[in-house]
């Protein structure tokens, strides 16, 4: 019997066709992130080891505030440490703040509010390396986070379960701003760091920030391009207003506003993961002047 070809990596097609990585972070406002050793299922957390109390505590607390998110987190070197983390962010330009707790065992998260944990002190850069569920977050994320391990502080980079957009591997989100970039390799890591640090927007690599819906992403994208402002803090969003289908999206840049409009149309026929049976048209984002 003749072996039927693989299908190409979803990463590898998006790339082939030069997908354009705008408007896909998703949305999220508040992060709760779990350092968990055991092995990732394809859903992270119904596959996990935890007991059903456990996992119920958790969700709790993520439906305890707006647009949350729980994920796993894990680094190699920490498989022997005798205390556990979990850190939470919120991504709200108000707020944008990092905390972190210590546990000794799993049972303990169902009497702990991660939401009151202390201040973490520093941020936090996750790369997706989620294989159970893409393998291109392992192909291309493994080797994205070995280059910001050897570039920060250890407890500043960590691995984490899936975060949206494996055809974009390798995937980096910053937090706590909740800047996502994609098609990151060892190579880039660098200087998307060294940008981010100097509280920049690496803008070939931007896919969006999490505290936008993907129309107000496509455009804040095109408002940086065209008026060359890449600051993380150049823009804050006033107003967002539905007219005739389409949304006019309204941001501050300093004394000035500016406003867009923006329709939804059908991207190009694609692969959205490799595990993906049939290709689908992903959303696409035309921004022009209101």
């Amino acid at each position: 019997m003749t072996e039927r070809p693989r299908a190409p990596f979803c990463a590898d097609l998006a790339r082939e066709n030069d997908e354009p990585l705008v408007a896909t972070a998703s949305r999220i406002d508040n992060w709760f992130l779990i350092e968990y050793r055991g092995l990732w299922a394809r859903d992270a957390l119904t596959g996990s080891g935890l007991s059903d109390q456990v996992k119920e505590r958790l969700r709790e607390q993520v439906r305890s505030v707006p647009h949350g998110r729980l994920l796993f987190v894990r680094r190699p070197d920490r498989r022997r440490c005798p205390e556990l983390v979990a850190f939470t962010a919120a991504s709200r330009p108000s707020e944008t703040t990092v905390t972190r707790t210590e546990f000794e065992a799993y049972d303990d998260l169902r009497g702990l509010d991660l939401l009151a944990g202390p201040p973490a002190g520093h941020p936090l850069f996750l790369v997706c390396t989620h294989g159970k569920h893409d393998p291109c977050c392992a192909r291309y994320g493994r080797p994205l986070y070995e280059a910001l391990r050897d570039e920060l502080d250890p407890e500043w980079a960590w691995q984490v379960s899936h975060i949206g957009g494996d055809r974009f591997a390798g995937n980096l989100v910053c937090l706590p701003e909740g800047l996502y970039y994609g098609r990151v390799d060892r190579e880039l890591a660098g200087s998307v760091l060294d940008e981010h640090l100097a509280g920049r927007i690496s803008m070939a690599n931007y896919r969006g920030r999490s505290i936008f819906t993907f129309p107000v992403q496509a455009a804040e994208r095109r408002l940086r391009e065209r008026e060359g402002l890449v600051g993380i803090d150049d823009l804050s969003l006033r107003r967002v207003e539905r007219e005739d289908g389409s949304l006019r999206v309204t941001f501050a840049a300093g004394a000035e506003t500016h406003e867009l409009r923006v329709h939804e149309e059908h991207g190009d026929l694609t692969r959205l993961t490799c595990n993906s049976e049939s290709l689908e048209r992903p959303p696409r984002y035309v921004v022009s002047p209101p």
